[in-house]
């Protein structure tokens, strides 16, 4: 960011101010050795497009903190078209998940498959790298208001299982 940085907006911004859509054609630097695309080119493209989506809706930089779920359904060919759509489930105060959907479309067919999703935690950050507050989310439609209670779910479930090791670890 350049500048001073003043103070955060913290005014709710709806789901659809962060939708980010990426479009990329796969091709051989992005194979491997089974000749598919490489299931960590998806994972950085997933990331990149999480990052935008973030960065967005926190209004500034945001960073990576727990990729919490990457299904992969369907390989992704060379010469395939991806597609990724990425979005704000949740904001938290300073955390918020975002969900991602890859898309691979045939060139040659026309055919389009949904070949990954994924969730992912970034964290709003400073000019100092430390946490900042985010403006809450403004879940517009039903579909959006059920990614909320979703995100809300997962979120539960990461924090209890970062309890239950840090409890473990202190058994030891």
């Amino acid at each position: 960011m350049r500048g001073t940085a003043g103070p955060p907006d913290l005014t709710p911004k709806p789901v659809s101010a962060s939708i980010v859509i990426l479009a990329q054609i796969m091709q051989v630097a992005d194979a491997n050795v089974a000749g598919n695309v490489h299931g960590g080119t998806i994972m950085k493209l997933v990331d990149n497009a999480a990052g935008l989506a973030s960065a967005k809706h926190a209004g500034g930089l945001a960073v990576t903190a727990v990729m919490d779920d990457m299904s992969f359904l369907e390989p992704v060919y060379l010469g395939d078209v991806v597609t990724l759509k990425a979005s704000i489930n949740e904001a938290f105060t300073t955390s918020m998940e975002v969900g991602v959907r890859v898309e691979a479309e045939s060139l040659t067919t026309g055919r389009t498959t949904h070949t990954s999703s994924a969730y992912l935690v970034f964290v709003a950050i400073d000019e100092h790298g430390r946490p900042r507050k985010i403006p809450p989310l403004v879940a517009e439609t039903e579909k959006q208001k059920q990614r909320q209670r979703e995100a809300q779910l997962r979120r539960e479930a990461r924090l209890a299982r970062k309890e239950a090791i840090d409890r473990a670890r202190g058994a030891e």
